[in-house]
Formats: C-alpha cells, sequence, structure tokens
C-alpha cells in the first residue's frame, strides 16, 4: 500500500508518504507557509522512496477539524492529486489523528485543539485494538461546554490544553490525569 498524506489544519505543517509499511514525514511549525511546502515536500518523499506519483493507491489528508484555511488546503491539495490520478481520497479526522499522539499505555483520550477566540475543537477517543475510535462528536466550544461521563478519567492531547491560561485543564480537574498540551498532529 502506498499511501501520500496532508496535514495542514494546525500551525503545524505535515506530509507523509507510507510504502508498505515505511512511513517517511517531512513535519515543521510553520504557520502560514503550509501552501509552500507541501508539495515540494511530498515530491521530496516520493524522490526518496524511488517512487512515482502513478504508484500511489490513495492521498489522505486531514478533514479538520482545523484551521480553515489549513483545512481547504489539504483537501484542494488532496483531491487536486487524487483527480489527476484517478486514486480515492481518504479524510482523517485531525482530532483522531491527535489522539494518536496519546502514549499507548492510555485508552481514553480526550484531544482538543485551540480554536482560538476562547474555544476548542475537542472529542473523545477510546484506544481499541491501538487506534483511538471516537467516543464522542467532534465540536467546537468554550472550554466552560466540555463535561466526561461521571468518574470518567482522560489523558488529553492537544492545543487545546493551553488555551485560554489552561481553561480546560481547570474545567476537566480531576477527571484529567495527565496531559500534553504541546502535541500536534502529524501526517
Amino acid at each position: 500500500m502506498k499511501l501520500l498524506a496532508f496535514e495542514t489544519a494546525t500551525e503545524a505543517c505535515s506530509v507523509a508518504l507510507h510504502v508498505d509499511g515505511q512511513v517517511r514525514e517531512r513535519f515543521e511549525i510553520a504557520p502560514r507557509r503550509h501552501a509552500e511546502l507541501s508539495l515540494p515536500w511530498a515530491e521530496e518523499l516520493l524522490a526518496e522512496a524511488g517512487i512515482s506519483r502513478r504508484q500511489l493507491d490513495g492521498i489522505a489528508f486531514s478533514r479538520g477539524p482545523g484551521a480553515f484555511t489549513g483545512v481547504r488546503l489539504a483537501i484542494a491539495l488532496a483531491q487536486g492529486i487524487a483527480l489527476a490520478l484517478d486514486r480515492p481520497l481518504l479524510p482523517v479526522s485531525t482530532l483522531q489523528v491527535l489522539a494518536l499522539r496519546a502514549p499507548l499505555e492510555e485508552n481514553q483520550i480526550l484531544s482538543a485543539i485551540d480554536a482560538r477566540m476562547g474555544e476548542v475543537y475537542v472529542a473523545r477517543f477510546e484506544r481499541v485494538d491501538g487506534l483511538p475510535m471516537a467516543r464522542d462528536a467532534e465540536r467546537v466550544c468554550v472550554p466552560a461546554e466540555v463535561s466526561l461521563p461521571e468518574a470518567a478519567s482522560v489523558y488529553g492531547v492537544g492545543t487545546g490544553f493551553a488555551a485560554g491560561e489552561g481553561a480546560l485543564v481547570a474545567q476537566l480537574g480531576a477527571g484529567l490525569r495527565r496531559f500534553d498540551a504541546t502535541a500536534l498532529p502529524r501526517a
């Protein structure tokens, strides 16, 4: 399986190439440079792997939630390449990808991305066979509206935990075991 993937929904820009179990990636925190970096990185990764665009089986992309311009960019890049090559598109949740950044021993995960203006994009996941599966709908809200099921305890991952001077951390209190407020999604 040969997949090219774009993740541009946050301040981080990431492009990855999966070729038969091996992953090559470019990643940089590069606000407002995603359009400049994405296609050249894709070409570099293909060249390093020694494969052509025509050998790709599909194009994956971050469908959000996230920054409007970044999400649009990933969709446009993936759609353009997929259309030109007649390959399938594989939309992936930014919050689910972010949940993959949680340590493997963490089974209950809350992904949160700073949505700016006092809001966060948030969803709860449970690891099933190693993969985070959604337990809540993705949504955007103020941290005060985020709640957990009674007696739930989660690992937090994403920039939403640093937003608003830690408002989400304060809101969840003891329901938040640990968190990584610096984690960003990667392709």
